[in-house]
């Protein structure tokens, strides 16, 4: 299969991309600084990310601005948010396997939303049959042929179906409701299970049978055909050299590796103490100046911890003023919004992180900015 169309929607900065191309030999993603090039990337990868790739988390990639009105709220469920969206240009070697009803599919195409559940559709074959009249009364004459009242004969296991068939169809809509998925699987186990019952010298109840059955046929094919495309869905691997510094840390377990020589690169060690280095930190000293014990009730000792944590916090502070004027210089922006973006280096006890704060006050961790990457 190959891929021909792309959607992101509610991912981060983007709020929608609309549906755009993916040309056959190459597609190049060209935009602005800021623009969600890198966004729209990284959403890709999640519609079928190699083992290790975090799926989407509403927290964290929800767009900030509308976090709290949506999500927080529960105005808005998150599977119920496509984030990503692709279609995929069915070839001749997709066909095999697929069953014979589905042999002439053209695309498929899937939608992951924002709680990481995969819905999916494919073009050609048959299409799902909608719960009609037609099927509504082929069903009530075929629950009263297979379930006929106790003085025409009926046995004790026919006594039911009829109670049973209520209540598979109880809420369908006519006109409305598509036999498709739990739908379809319940009513062609009852249809299976009334086979017994149905008369086969009676040629219309056995025809109705046949027909009502192969109703649940097709989307029982549908699924097997979209099984057999899912496993086929080509894994994205979204590749980038950029994020070696990644700092979400626990100081005093970095200062820990670093004194013992066992600097791990899984988690960004090397350039997180190279960006410390840059800055003229030392992990174990801000990991000590994190670990201030409670004051108690003693004006001095109050003294000797807010003092304390005031020096890192300033420090902090200082070292974020000079790198965000550093990132400035090389990225020489050209617009007054990244202008405004901050870079803030943070820490809450042993726990240190650098974010990005734009102009609204929006904090966002430094590995999800492109800017702060590389300038392109």
């Amino acid at each position: 299969m190959r891929l021909t169309h792309v959607r992101v929607q509610n991912y981060r900065c983007v709020r929608d991309t609309g549906w755009f191309d993916v040309e056959r030999a190459k597609t190049l993603l060209v935009g602005p600084n800021e623009a969600g090039k890198t966004a729209v990337l990284e959403a890709l990868q999640r519609l079928n990310s190699p083992a290790g790739v975090q799926g989407f988390d509403a927290l964290r990639d929800y767009p900030r601005k509308l976090y709290n009105a949506d999500i927080q709220s529960r105005k808005r469920d998150p599977s119920e948010i496509p984030v990503v969206s692709a279609r995929f240009a069915l070839e001749p070697d997709d066909l095999p396997g697929l069953p014979e009803a589905f042999s002439a599919a053209t695309e498929y195409g899937c939608t992951r939303y924002l709680n990481n559940e995969l819905m999916q559709w494919l073009e050609g074959g048959p299409e799902l049959v909608v719960f009609n009249e037609e099927i509504r009364k082929d069903l009530v004459r075929l629950s009263a042929h297979v379930d006929p009242r106790p003085a025409e004969g009926a046995t004790n296991d026919q006594h039911g179906l009829r109670e049973e068939l209520d209540d598979i169809i109880t809420g369908w809509q006519v006109g409305k409701t598509k036999i498709d998925g739990n739908r379809a699987h319940a009513l062609g186990a009852w249809l299976d299970a009334v086979l017994e019952y149905v008369d086969e010298n009676d040629p219309t109840e056995d025809q109705r049978h046949t027909r009502l059955r192969g109703h649940t046929r097709i989307p029982e094919q549908r699924d097997a055909a979209l099984s057999e495309l899912r496993s086929r869905l080509p894994l994205f691997v979204y590749f980038s050299n950029y994020f070696r510094v990644r700092p979400n840390l626990h100081l005093r377990r970095f200062a820990d590796r670093i004194e013992e020589d066992l600097l791990d690169d899984t988690r960004n060690d090397y350039g997180n103490l190279c960006l410390l280095k840059l800055l003229g930190f030392d992990a174990g000293e801000l990991a000590d100046l994190g670990d201030a014990s409670d004051p108690g009730d003693d004006p001095d000792e109050f003294d000797r911890y807010r003092n304390q944590l005031d020096e890192r916090s300033i420090k902090l502070n200082a070292a974020s003023v000079r790198l965000t004027d550093e990132i400035r210089s090389v990225w020489n922006p050209d617009t007054d919004r990244l202008e405004a973006d901050t870079v803030l280096i943070q820490a809450d006890g042993q726990y240190l992180k650098v974010v990005v704060q734009d102009e609204l006050g929006v904090e966002i961790e430094v590995d999800q900015r492109s800017c702060c990457a590389t300038p392109s």
